[in-house]
């Protein structure tokens, strides 16, 4: 779906511990990332580099989760909720995830987040991109192939979010939820995490969405696999 950011998972917040890396130069010390408005996103440079990298970022974010309803074998946690809704309402998958990033913004205004342009990019990209690798990846039968989609689907996530959260254009719409809710409630960012990924869980297997392994290995690697990759994703801003 989302952002995530996304630190020692796709929920990012300012800063996070450092994270190993196979490349020679991740940093020793913490990964700070910025918090800079959309105006001060693009003055801060290198938009070269950093707008490609969101946009390549987030496209493979869709893709990632298509592979995962490709597989069938269990959803990350807020699309086991998309999943839910779209039987009851006449929306794609990736409608629903356009949708429920909306309405998730719709809570930053209380908890007074900050949307950046990669926010919004991350609301509207993510879930056409999935429709799109959807119709390309159709729904395979066999067990291999559904297995390596699952897995494949996971470490892809990982990578995307490392992408689009090193592009520093801000926190995607479910990541800035849990950062507000960090903020305002003094309960720690896996504290929230958590209990927010298990609300969303609950809520759609209430409405019929697609929960399993898939859905604990995703909760369980895609942060470490983040966190791993992030620093090398990372493009330093012109302040």
């Amino acid at each position: 779906m989302t952002s995530t950011a996304r630190s020692a998972d796709p929920t990012t917040p300012a800063a996070a511990p450092a994270a190993a890396s196979c490349g020679p130069t991740a940093p020793s010390g913490p990964i700070v990332l910025a918090e800079l408005g959309p105006i001060a996103q693009l003055r801060a440079g290198r938009l070269g580099r950093r707008l490609p990298q969101l946009y390549v970022g987030l496209v493979l974010y869709g893709v990632s989760i298509a592979m995962m309803v490709a597989g069938d074998l269990g959803l990350a946690p807020w699309d086991v909720l998309h999943s839910g809704l779209i039987r009851h309402v006449p929306l794609s998958l990736g409608q629903a995830v356009v949708v429920m990033s909306f309405v998730v913004l719709l809570a930053w205004i209380p908890l007074r987040e900050v949307p950046g342009i990669g926010t919004v990019s991350n609301a509207v990209v993510v879930g056409f991109s999935a429709d799109l690798a959807l119709r390309i990846l159709g729904q395979p039968q066999e067990p291999v192939l559904r297995v390596a989609l699952m897995l494949g689907g996971i470490a892809l996530c990982g990578l995307a979010g490392a992408m689009y959260i090193g592009a520093q254009f801000g926190r995607g719409p479910r990541d800035g939820l849990m950062t507000g809710l960090h903020r305002r409630t003094g309960l720690s960012l896996r504290l929230v995490r958590t209990l927010l990924e298990v609300a969303v869980v609950l809520v759609g297997l209430l409405l019929g969405g697609v929960a399993g392994v898939g859905t604990v290995l995703f909760a369980f690697t895609v942060g470490p696999l983040t966190q791993r990759w992030l620093p090398r994703w990372i493009v330093p801003l012109h302040r």
